[in-house]
């Protein structure tokens, strides 16, 4: 039963890092000026429009809205099928006024949100509802994916309109943690590091991790007193962020590595685990 009420706390801990960030979010919507929602982000083919779009869209289905089967055979950077659902979604909404927008991540969220509070979740292995269970994605992997999501967004936005912040927030701080359990996957192999290769990240304000190769050919997560890394990259918040969400290349990031540089340079370049 303890374990049962724990997991249970653990979702509706990630229900309330999302709310906070569609709060985050909308709040700093509500400050852009008229031209700032036609400024481009870093995500290919995105002004902030699209972005802002793109969360509505998602945040629609979740609360029960239909997505929109339209032609989105213009859009050259999209690439795949999953690219092609979630450009749907932004064409779908091009027309739509920056108010009405807004409008639509906020009622949408609401109707989740309160969905959520009325009946809560209790099974993180329970298929996602919808499009998200389609694809394979659990309950669990869904709430813990919206603040994430919804976070990479609002940085998206700050950096087209020059407005930094919100580094420390409860999405922040979660997306780091969430997005540095892949740095073993990509020490192993995308880097294709021998087995018995340490590689230790540390993020301003959060603890280190460190992750090391094993016979087995895995990136496997070690105590960080567990011996002397190999490498060890030391960056903040929103260069992690940069990096791990595929923004911009290691090349254009503030970070400092100590140990073996090229090590350390070529885990940096591979560290993009999310679109």
């Amino acid at each position: 039963m303890a374990e049962q009420d724990g997991r249970k706390h653990e979702l509706t801990g990630y229900v309330d890092i999302w709310w906070q960030a569609v709060d985050d979010l909308t709040t700093l919507l509500e400050g852009l000026d008229p031209e700032d929602w036609r400024r481009p982000t870093d995500l290919a083919g995105w002004d902030v429009h699209a972005v802002v779009a793109h969360t509505a869209h998602l945040e629609s289905l979740l609360a029960g809205g239909e997505h929109a089967d339209v032609d989105v055979s213009g859009a050259s950077h999209v690439r795949n099928a999953l690219g092609t659902f979630t450009e749907q979604g932004v064409v779908a909404r091009r027309d739509r006024t920056p108010d009405e927008l807004l409008v639509e991540v906020r009622e949408s969220a609401t109707r989740r949100r309160t969905a959520l509070l009325a009946d809560p979740p209790t099974d993180p292995d329970a298929p996602a509802p919808g499009a998200f269970g389609m694809v394979g994605w659990s309950t669990l992997t869904l709430l813990r994916n919206r603040p994430l999501d919804v976070w990479m967004h609002e940085q998206d936005v700050r950096r087209a309109v020059g407005r930094p912040g919100n580094l420390d927030s409860p999405a922040a701080l979660h997306t780091v943690d969430y997005l540095s359990e892949s740095l073993g996957l990509v020490l192993a192999k995308r880097v294709g590091a021998p087995a018995g290769t340490t590689a230790a990240v540390r993020v301003e304000g959060r603890p280190e991790r460190r992750f090391r190769v094993g016979d087995d050919g895995r990136g496997h997560e070690v105590a960080a007193s567990d011996g002397a890394a190999d490498t060890t990259l030391d960056l903040g918040v929103e260069a992690f962020a940069l990096l791990a969400g595929g923004r911009r290349p290691a090349d254009s990031v503030d970070l400092a590595v100590t140990g073996d540089a090229d090590l350390g340079r070529r885990l940096a370049g591979a560290m993009a685990v999310t679109p």
